[in-house]
């Protein structure tokens, strides 16, 4: 079963790692800010989850491996690309990549947190639970962001953190009737479709319009 536990880890630490270098190489950063926003995005989430536990210090520097696999991810990346002919960045492809890769991060971790918390603590309720996968999920997602100079994607594009909320209460209710892995599976696999799905077809929370988006409306009406 701990096997389980890491091998969902494993790839939600690449997924995220990468979709971090990547973002921190559109913003033109060196390696070593190429490898610590990888890093961050990969263990970011975590670390806030196990402050909120008072798990201190947090597991990510206790057991470093997935934060120094977050680091050779990363590097890897970077290498690759500036060796690359082709540019890579900056297109169509490029962005479903990172989607894909976010989405998967964002289901495996957000479960992950579930998974923590029962573990960590006797007592426990839905929206604690519910409150640490989100957090373990978008965590690192809102550090890479702020990092990099953006407005977290979290809060304005998509559904991304309702996604996690969905997975997170899914896989909290299923546990007790089906058990761990299933219900981290179905969990995760929710928050994956859910937010591809979302991007897919520009899913968004409803938001205040207001006279720069009226603007933005006008001008695209012109250069059409």
């Amino acid at each position: 079963m701990e096997l389980f536990i890491l091998i969902l880890e494993i790839i939600g630490t690449i997924a995220f790692a990468s979709s971090g270098a990547m973002t921190a190489i559109e913003r033109d950063m060196d390696i070593l800010g190429v490898s610590m926003l990888g890093m961050t995005t990969a263990v970011g989430g975590g670390i806030i989850r196990d402050l909120i536990l008072g798990i201190n210090p947090p597991n990510a520097f206790r057991n470093p491996t997935n934060a120094i696999l977050g680091i050779i991810v990363s590097i890897i990346l970077f290498i690759i690309i500036s060796k690359s002919k082709v540019n890579i960045l900056g297109n169509k492809t490029n962005d479903k990549l990172i989607i894909i890769l976010d989405s998967l991060g964002l289901g495996i971790f957000t479960v992950v947190g579930v998974n923590v918390g029962l573990n960590t603590l006797t007592n426990t309720n839905l929206f604690l639970l519910v409150f640490l996968g989100v957090t373990t999920g978008v965590g690192g997602g809102i550090l890479r962001d702020v990092m990099a100079g953006k407005m977290p994607y979290v809060f304005q594009k998509h559904i991304y953190a309702s996604a996690s909320t969905v997975g997170a209460a899914i896989c909290s209710v299923l546990w007790p009737f089906v058990g761990r892995t299933i219900s981290m599976i179905v969990g995760a696999g929710i928050v994956i479709i859910i937010r591809i799905l979302a991007a897919r077809y520009r899913w968004n929370l409803p938001k205040v319009k207001t006279i720069k988006d009226s603007n933005n409306l006008k001008l695209k009406d012109k250069m059409v």
